[in-house]
């Protein structure tokens, strides 16, 4: 693998490929997969129940789409799909609005390889939960491919002390932030100025980039080891989503029909085979429910063609999560 260099147009999307996709695409807006997990012994704080006809406001009736353009993927952590069902109330009212895959499925267990399939369509031979200094990785990632295309790529993590810290910290697990584990030296300096603290709903990084209608191409939010359920119940995950979708289902991106937001999980609790839960909020879906087989490797490929590149590694042979969906 060759690895891949910065643009310096790596600030806006490619004009060229964003009227690529306009062409292209049949089908407008933004997906969201949700993901949500949570580890054995965590907390049970109850969340007050939405009903099920209470979906973030929907924009069905909008004017027609302009196609998808970028992807904003959450990741939760260690549920099945019946935990999530059970105890994630909010979560569920928008994917009975939008739409959900019965059969999406994790890779590996533990955490990292799974996170390394969406960042680089490959585990690397990975097999544990170890910080990027025993895990240097070579090649292209597909936030670096991204920005080598000039296209933008960014990771928000939550509580991270400093962009793209090679260590935990608090609640900031760096084994959920796959592009810190790319090693090469154009991968090391965009994570550098591109892997930055989410901040809050109420100040920060995503909060300023949603507001401005500066999202990139390929972002992905990652929750602190509590918010995304690890150490905490799925409750508060659930809560914590609550928090950050209405903002984020009100930027101009999402309105105009530019954004799909996906939300899923890392891996299941050990229970259900490695099936997890993934839902896409875009708003032309309707209660859509996709029965196709599924996994973390298509979903790496949907980002990719999103931005006109070509999906890396193993990725490139899966099924497409977006075109499950006809959003792609």
């Amino acid at each position: 693998m060759h690895p891949v260099h910065v643009s310096a147009a790596n600030t806006a999307v490619d004009g060229c490929a964003r009227s690529w996709r306009r062409a292209a695409a049949a089908v407008a807006g933004a997906v969201v997969l949700l993901a949500v997990g949570a580890c054995s012994g965590a907390e049970t704080r109850p969340v007050p129940a939405l009903p099920s006809s209470s979906p973030l406001p929907s924009l069905h009736s909008a004017s027609p789409a302009s196609g998808v353009e970028k992807v904003l993927v959450i990741v939760e952590e260690n549920r099945s799909v019946s935990d999530v069902a059970a105890h994630m109330p909010f979560l569920m009212s928008q994917a009975r609005a939008y739409g959900t895959a019965t059969k999406f499925y994790a890779i590996s267990h533990p955490s990292l390889p799974n996170y390394l399939v969406l960042a680089g369509g490959s585990t690397f031979g990975v097999a544990d939960d170890a910080d990027p200094a025993a895990h240097r990785l070579h090649g292209p990632s597909l936030f670096g491919q991204l920005v080598a295309a000039g296209r933008t790529a960014k990771t928000y993590a939550e509580e991270m002390p400093s962009n793209c810290a090679l260590r935990n910290q608090g609640t900031y697990a760096v084994r959920h932030n796959p592009w810190t584990y790319f090693d090469d030296r154009a991968e090391r300096a965009a994570c550098n100025k591109f892997d930055v603290p989410s901040g809050s709903p109420n100040a920060g990084a995503l909060l300023n980039d949603v507001t401005a209608g500066k999202l990139p191409t390929f972002g992905l939010l990652v929750p602190g080891v509590c918010n995304d359920g690890h150490d905490c119940s799925a409750a508060r995950a659930d809560d914590w989503l609550r928090s950050w979708l209405p903002i984020i289902m009100k930027g101009p991106e999402f309105t105009s029909r530019r954004l799909a937001i996906v939300i899923t999980w890392d891996e299941d609790d050990d229970h259900s085979g490695n099936r997890v839960p993934l839902m896409v909020i875009y708003p032309s879906l309707k209660g859509k429910q996709v029965t196709t087989r599924l996994d973390h490797y298509g979903l790496s490929a949907s980002i990719a063609r999103t931005a006109g590149t070509s999906p890396l590694r193993r990725a490139d042979k899966s099924a497409d999560v977006l075109a499950a969906f006809g959003l792609s």
